[in-house]
């Protein structure tokens, strides 16, 4: 795969003080097209809302609000530094892909539930975006409708593609430094995390349940608990015995702890989706609105076991998840699906649409 010199990349994920799924995901395709074609300039538009802005490693645009709604300040910025593909993360307005599409660069869309989907497949914008990705497994968003796909077959655009989760690969050199670092054996420990760290149950932080939850576990197992708390968490960490407490990783040191764990606790997010790619026995909880029926299919599927979203239920279902006819009936489950990263299917892509 070769890329042009300086190939200009422009990553517009959804941004807010809240979730972290789609600039992680842009940081992650980001990362991988940097080590492959050096030569290329990456720039992010960014909300000034959200708490990792600051922190992002590439040169970025920060914006009063989300890149959505910010669709004058966007196209600005496009057409100042004319990018050769522009990759929207669940974000942008049609007429932000449409000014795109008009300076000549490649569109890329990326969809996670059916709603996003249903709005990348609309004809105004479906005309103006060149790969429309589906972040999610299609047992779990389910497939399109034989209209949507007649539809974008006589506008001779190509159907929505699957890619799955999309997370950098575990390596040994990085998941021994980790357990090294945090003191931890392989296989030893539960994973605890709640997204990004600002989602709230009922004014309550989802993180802080979850906090406790891991220090109960831990009382009640006896098995360490490691709790990742994540970028938009706006609290002093807390202590606990039993747990130990990281700020945030990024999603190769998160991917490289969460293949080492026995077992994980996660919202249902894209790391829940990760997870099950890892084989990996998982508990999940819904932290927003977004993740009951993702959570259900994988539940239905007989990936996961699920709990509510308070500490009791939280507990209990770990001690279930641990449990050898639980956690043997899960791995069995796990270990029949192939692990499909959607990074690969994503710089493969990329590599097509450089080459038109």
């Amino acid at each position: 795969m070769t890329v042009q010199t300086a190939t200009k990349f422009l990553f517009i994920p959804v941004s807010s003080a809240e979730g972290i799924g789609e600039y992680m995901r842009s940081m992650i395709i980001a990362d991988e097209v940097k080590r492959l074609w050096p030569s290329a300039e990456i720039k992010f538009i960014l909300s000034k809302q959200a708490p990792y802005a600051a922190q992002c490693p590439y040169p970025a645009v920060l914006l009063e609000d989300t890149p959505t709604k910010q669709v004058k300040a966007v196209n600005q910025i496009m057409s100042d530094y004319q990018p050769d593909i522009v990759l929207f993360d669940a974000s942008g307005r049609k007429s932000q892909l449409a000014h795109a599409h008009k300076l000549g660069a490649k569109v890329i869309f990326l969809s996670q539930h059916k709603r996003k989907r249903s709005r990348g497949m609309k004809i105004g914008r479906a005309l103006v975006t060149d790969c429309h990705w589906v972040v999610q497994p299609e047992f779990v968003i389910g497939p399109i409708s034989w209209l949507d796909r007649l539809k974008l077959k006589l506008i001779n655009k190509p159907a929505p593609l699957n890619i799955g989760p999309v997370f950098t690969q575990p390596d040994a050199s990085t998941q021994s430094a980790l357990l090294a670092q945090y003191q931890l054996t392989h296989n030893e420990f539960v994973l605890f995390n709640a997204g990004s760290g600002g989602h709230r149950i009922n004014s309550e932080l989802a993180a802080d349940i979850f906090a406790k939850a891991a220090h109960d576990c831990y009382k009640a197992s006896g098995i360490l608990s490691v709790m990742v708390f994540g970028p938009n968490y706006p609290n002093v960490l807390p202590e606990f015995e039993g747990v130990i407490v990281i700020p945030q990783l990024n999603n190769q040191q998160f991917i490289n702890l969460l293949a080492a764990a026995k077992a994980a606790v996660l919202s249902g997010g894209d790391t829940l989706l990760q997870a099950i790619a890892l084989h990996k026995p998982t508990l999940a909880v819904s932290v927003s609105k977004d993740q009951p029926s993702r959570i259900t299919a994988c539940e239905f599927k007989g990936l996961v076991l699920i709990a509510d979203a308070e500490l009791t239920s939280i507990v209990s279902n770990v001690c279930r998840l641990v449990s050898h006819v639980e956690f043997a009936r899960l791995s069995v489950n796990l270990s029949k699906r192939v692990g499909i990263n959607g990074l690969e299917i994503a710089l493969l892509e990329i590599s097509r649409l450089l080459r038109k």
